[in-house]
């Protein structure tokens, strides 16, 4: 599976194209619609997944409107197969109430959205914020192998396992 960064709008906000085959997953178009497009040209999208519902993940949403959209309120917990995609769904909650993180175990990714970014865990302040449900999240992450690459919703990716030695979220819940 290639993975392919869009940075977009006013808080860079990463879009992400996942290919296989000449086929797309697109997650959280949050703006500059004639930037995805451009870089969507030619290639068949599948599905839309998003990460949770704020403006900077969904402002190019319309331009996929008979595209299947995955999201918390149409989501389980469990395992997805969409063309050649294999996922599964994390509910994430902390940042919002409807966080989702996509893991794609064989290629060892998870897209965290504003869960979980480099050495930070997003906002808990904001409205549907919870500093509970966020140490609950984190707590879910530990988990999983600490060789998955962690693909946020800003910045740049970095490892499960580096987040767990430097992020101190994850220092917190050891009190």
């Amino acid at each position: 599976m290639q993975i392919q960064r869009i940075k977009v709008g006013l808080l860079q906000t990463n879009c992400y194209l996942l290919e296989k085959n000449n086929q797309l997953i697109v997650i959280d178009p949050g703006d500059e619609k004639e930037k995805i497009l451009a870089e969507v040209k030619g290639r068949e999208v599948l599905a839309v997944l998003l990460t949770h519902r704020h403006f900077d993940h969904i402002g190019a949403l319309s331009i996929f409107p008979n595209i299947p959209i995955y999201e918390y309120q149409n989501l389980e917990e469990k395992e997805y197969h969409v063309g050649p995609f294999v996922f599964q769904v994390l509910y994430t909650p902390g940042h919002t109430l409807d966080s989702v993180t996509y893991y794609f175990q064989k290629e060892e990714v998870m897209f965290t959205g504003d869960f979980l970014f480099h050495e930070d865990i997003g906002r808990t302040d904001l409205e549907g914020g919870s500093i509970h449900d966020m140490k609950v999240s984190l707590q879910k992450m530990k988990q999983y192998p600490e060789n998955i690459r962690l693909f946020p919703g800003h910045e740049e990716d970095t490892t499960l396992a580096h987040e767990l030695q430097y992020n101190n979220a994850f220092q917190m819940l050891e009190y």
